[in-house]
């Protein structure tokens, strides 16, 4: 009986895994762990100095980190006395996609434009700064240019865990280590200025993107797995709050692409790294550049809402948690809008 006990739950928690990166409050050093009912199992403690990429890169590593756990071999920690950090704070690079046809139509509509075709012809996706991540809970401070016409995008990402080239749309899920929450920080004012040269987003979108609370393994998210022919695609709500107010809602399985298919486009002739990051591009209704552009176009005088000092964004996603962060401003007086020539 006590050799069939751990073995079962062993199953049970290689099917329910969350993995996450954090820190000890009032220490630096950068820990790995898995979370299993609100106590955080210390994964240095049973691999040594890794990291989370190095964690998903070991065969097996689900099965090891279980066997531990219910071993209770693992240094524990309550979550309440950890600080979580970014869930790859330094990715290896990141993009994100386009993957949602209602958001990219509303946007077009409100713009006065037809839907562009290509669209529906090929995934796409941009390169953002991958040294700019944010994790759940923290503060993000941004410089007064930031905060005209400052939005947030609901989005889900994947993190890369087996790394390849021309990697096809049929193998492509097998690439990936894992999902979790995006809020794309976007200055809506700086992004649009320089999206009129043909290039970017740049700076409008580099200086903010939270990522988190945690890493979920694609096996806990099977039951919400809709099989398809080109990669699976995920039935999960999706919603963001601002000061406590419900403004968008969508749900993860209305991607006109699949991740798998983004994989493919992203790895032909190039290699994808494990710790790579790819975000799914904005759901439907959800930032507040394509809400206020539908609200206008029923009304003139409707007054546009952006992200203010001092709001607090939260971001829930079935299966994957939430991210909540306060949005506060810098002191800094220095604006790329006035040194304009």
């Amino acid at each position: 009986m006590n050799y069939i006990i751990p073995k079962i739950k062993m199953i049970i928690l290689h099917y329910y895994m969350k993995l996450l990166t954090y820190k000890i409050k009032n220490l630096d050093t950068q820990q790995i762990g898995v979370l299993q009912n609100q106590l955080v199992y210390n994964l240095n403690n049973c691999f040594g100095n890794i990291s989370l990429v190095d964690l998903i890169q070991l065969e097996d590593y689900q099965d090891h980190v279980a066997n531990f756990i219910s071993n209770n071999d693992c240094l524990k920690h309550d979550i309440e006395d950890i600080t979580v950090l970014p869930v790859i704070p330094k990715p290896t690079s990141f993009r994100d996609a386009y993957a949602f046809r209602q958001h990219v139509a509303t946007s077009r509509q409100n713009r006065g434009s037809e839907m562009i075709p290509e669209f529906d012809e090929f995934p796409v996706f941009y390169f953002s700064n991958h040294n700019a991540m944010f994790a759940d809970g923290q503060n993000i401070e941004l410089m007064p240019d930031h905060f005209h016409r400052l939005d947030y995008e609901l989005e889900f990402a994947i993190v890369i865990g087996k790394g390849g080239k021309n990697i096809l749309s049929k193998d492509a899920d097998n690439h990936i280590a894992g999902f979790c929450i995006l809020n794309d920080l976007s200055a809506r004012r700086l992004q649009m200025e320089e999206m009129k040269l043909n290039l970017g987003p740049a700076k409008g979108k580099d200086f903010a993107n939270v990522i988190g609370p945690y890493l979920v393994t694609p096996n806990e998210l099977e039951s919400k797995s809709i099989d398809t022919p080109f990669g699976k695609k995920y039935d999960l709500q999706m919603s963001c709050y601002v000061n406590g107010e419900l403004l968008s809602k969508g749900n993860a399985k209305d991607m006109n692409w699949t991740f798998a298919e983004i994989i493919e486009r992203a790895s032909y002739g190039v290699e994808l790294f494990p710790g790579d990051i790819i975000g799914s591009g904005t759901v439907g209704t959800g930032c507040l550049l394509e809400l206020n552009g539908t609200e206008k176009r029923k009304n003139p005088d409707y007054i546009e809402r952006w992200i203010q000092e001092n709001d607090e964004i939260e971001m829930q996603i079935e299966g994957l948690g939430k991210i909540t962060n306060k949005i506060i401003k810098s002191d800094s007086n220095h604006s790329l809008l006035k040194l304009k020539k």
